[in-house]
């Protein structure tokens, strides 16, 4: 039928055209009332987030053994060795591990996103481009370990001490090109929502340890460098234990396997625009301690201070696996949740994970203050230092209250793609307010130590009150469309009402539905 024959018969008398217009609002009451099992749905979705978080925990825990064990056999020794491992383990997590580490988190919201959104080959290929992308950074990593000692005397260090560091981080050198597959391969299971049997992995590999260590220091008689090899090999087990366990499995079969393809050189802009962000979020709170060790070179007992800086960061890095690992959980979430298309899942997601890590922050303040009057007792003899680390603990308690829940929204933040506002927040509240808050109160006003924490203090908090409103503002449609853009996936259809303008005049509410109806005229 011709279009004049159709605008003929659609005039006909026989036939009367009705038009029904059906306005949507843009919020719909029954969107204002509770759903009635939505305390249901955040229950179930809290037992998702701490069944991906669990396993992720007990990991933690065995790999803090695990450097548990190497301080133990250095302390054995003697004070050199102690000083010169520690020294080299501190400037290997700033220059090396920190950066690492920051930029293999690029690849975990493109990898939560993408397997979400059922684009498994995606997964595989941004495992293997940030392995690349990881070996490449490890050469000039690698470079400046080498002149570590040079380094380390500019700074004004000991002689002997800095050669002792140095003879260390050299036989550490090897971890970069381990650590370079082992990140990788954590982030690749873990957005899938393999997480346990990493967990075993990790088992095997540190019940190995303590013998690898024996042999090396108390058999072979390497001293420090045996320690430093140990470490390695403790990574070199568990790197294989996990690639065993795909092969296995052959869960790397459905990610496309493992073999380097055309693909893996191509498409990086979005992984370095995801990487570079995540990695300066990470450095600027790992350097945030080692640059406290410094100033607490600068009070007025050092010695102490420096010590009981020593009790304590060991103390946060315990704690700080219980809320790192809820955030792992919630990116891995949120990001599948969105690559899937299912906004308001994600948004859940992101709200349970958030109350979670409140929760976990009031349980890390209970434990600090608990146990400030022991726990220094269990490293040192010296009653300065105890008495240093007690008062403090009450602050470092505190301090938790806000870094649980400001580390669960980093979570949140990359899983959505957005590590460049977690970025600029850390930067801001760290070194913007943190930082001035705690020279001024340890030096200008003379609370010393304490300062020192009570501008940690003011960064945890600003760092949260940053972050709620991020994270409360969020247009979860919106980040789910970036998804699929990100992924190239398609995820679940959803229906998003278009404002739409009838007769020149824009229609209030959230779009305007027109039906056009025919009908046979009663004449």
């Amino acid at each position: 039928m011709s279009q004049q024959e159709e605008n003929k018969s659609l005039s006909s008398p026989l036939l009367e055209e009705h038009v029904i217009k059906i306005a949507i609002p843009e919020v719909p009451v029954l969107e204002k009332k509770p759903a009635a099992n939505s305390f249901a749905e955040s229950f179930i979705e809290a037992k998702k987030i701490l069944s991906l978080a669990t396993p992720m925990i007990l990991t933690g825990l065995l790999l803090y053994l695990r450097s548990m064990i190497s301080m133990l056999f250095l302390g054995r020794l003697g004070g050199l060795a102690l000083a010169g491992g520690s020294l080299a383990i501190g400037f290997a997590n700033i220059t090396g591990y920190s950066v690492l580490s920051g930029l293999a988190m690029g690849m975990e919201p493109i990898c939560g996103q993408a397997f979400g959104a059922k684009r498994h080959n995606l997964v595989g290929l941004t495992m293997q481009r940030t392995v690349l992308l990881l070996l490449c950074v490890s050469i000039p990593i690698a470079l400046l370990w080498n002149y570590m000692r040079p380094i380390l005397l500019l700074c004004g260090q000991d002689e002997a001490i800095a050669g002792a560091a140095q003879q260390f981080i050299l036989y550490s050198t090897p971890d970069l090109i381990l650590q370079s597959f082992l990140h990788p391969l954590r982030i690749y299971l873990r957005t899938q929502s393999v997480n346990l049997p990493l967990t075993f992995c990790a088992t095997l590999a540190i019940a190995l340890h303590l013998p690898i260590n024996y042999l090396f220091v108390s058999v072979l008689g390497l001293g420090i460098r045996g320690v430093a090899l140990a470490s390695v090999c403790a990574n070199l087990n568990l790197v294989l234990f996990l690639f065993v366990y795909i092969l296995f499995t052959g869960i790397h079969k459905r990610t496309g396997g493992f073999s380097l393809s055309a693909e893996c050189f191509k498409g990086w802009g979005t992984l370095l625009s995801l990487a570079i962000p995540s990695c300066v979020c990470v450095c600027l709170e790992w350097w945030w301690y080692e640059i406290m060790i410094i100033f607490c070179g600068l009070l007025l007992n050092p010695q102490a201070t420096v010590a009981s800086m020593g009790i304590l960061i060991q103390t946060t890095s315990l704690i700080y696996i219980f809320p790192s690992s809820l955030s792992f959980g919630v990116s891995t979430r949120v990001g599948n949740e969105l690559g899937a298309n299912r906004p308001e899942k994600a948004k859940r997601a992101a709200t349970v994970g958030m109350v979670c890590g409140f929760v976990f922050g009031m349980l890390a303040f209970g434990f600090a203050t608990s146990v400030r009057n022991v726990w220094a007792r269990m490293f040192t003899a010296d009653p300065a230092i105890i008495s240093l680390t007690a008062a403090v603990l009450p602050i470092l308690g505190a301090c938790e209250l806000g870094n649980c829940p400001q580390t669960t929204g980093c979570g949140v933040l990359r899983g959505s793609a957005r590590p460049k506002v977690g970025a600029h927040i850390n930067l801001g509240s760290f070194y913007g307010v943190g930082m001035p808050v705690a020279v001024g109160l340890a030096f200008w006003f003379r609370l010393d130590f304490s300062g020192l924490w009570f501008g940690l203090l003011s960064a945890q908090f600003t760092c949260v009150l940053l972050m709620i409103p991020v994270i409360k503002r969020t247009n979860w449609i919106a980040q789910a469309e970036r998804a699929q853009v990100l992924t190239g996936g398609a995820g679940e259809a959803t229906v998003k009402p278009e404002k739409e303008t009838v007769e020149g005049k824009k229609e209030k509410g959230g779009g305007v539905i027109t039906i056009r109806v025919i009908a046979k005229s009663e004449s």
